[in-house]
C-alpha cells in the first residue's frame, strides 16, 4: 500500500484534557508543540510544530544559547535550554538568534 498524504505537518491535531491557553508548550513523548490559540478541554485543536517561536529561556551562568544550537524544552522548569539533560529535555529545534545569560527569552525554529 502506498503512503497517503494527510496534511502539510506544520500543525498537528491535538485535543487537550483541560482548557489550554495560547502559547502553551505541549510535550507528547518526543514531540514538542505550541498552542497558537486558546483550546477548550475535549475539543479538537492543533499544535504548531514548525515555525519560529519565542520561548522563556533558562537563566544563570552558562545559559546563553548561540545561534544554530539545538534547543530543548525543560518541562519541569518550563524553560528552553541548550541542555538535553541526557534526554530528559525534549528537542524543540535550533536557536535562531544568539542569547546571553541574562536574556529571558530565546527564539527557536521548531523542527520536529
Amino acid at each position: 500500500m502506498p503512503a497517503k498524504f494527510i496534511q502539510d505537518g506544520a500543525a498537528l491535531d491535538y485535543t487537550p484534557v483541560a482548557d489550554t491557553p495560547a502559547g502553551t508548550v505541549v510535550v507528547q513523548a518526543e514531540m514538542v508543540g505550541v498552542t497558537r490559540v486558546d483550546l477548550k478541554a475535549g475539543q479538537l485543536g492543533s499544535l504548531a510544530v514548525t515555525g519560529v517561536f519565542e520561548f522563556p529561556k533558562a537563566l544563570g551562568a552558562g545559559s546563553g544559547i548561540p545561534i544554530g544550537t539545538p534547543t530543548y524544552w525543560d518541562a519541569g522548569g518550563q524553560v528552553a535550554t541548550k541542555n538535553a539533560a541526557a534526554g530528559a529535555n525534549k528537542l524543540i529545534g535550533k536557536c535562531v538568534k544568539t542569547t546571553v545569560d541574562a536574556d529571558t527569552v530565546v527564539r527557536v525554529r521548531m523542527s520536529q
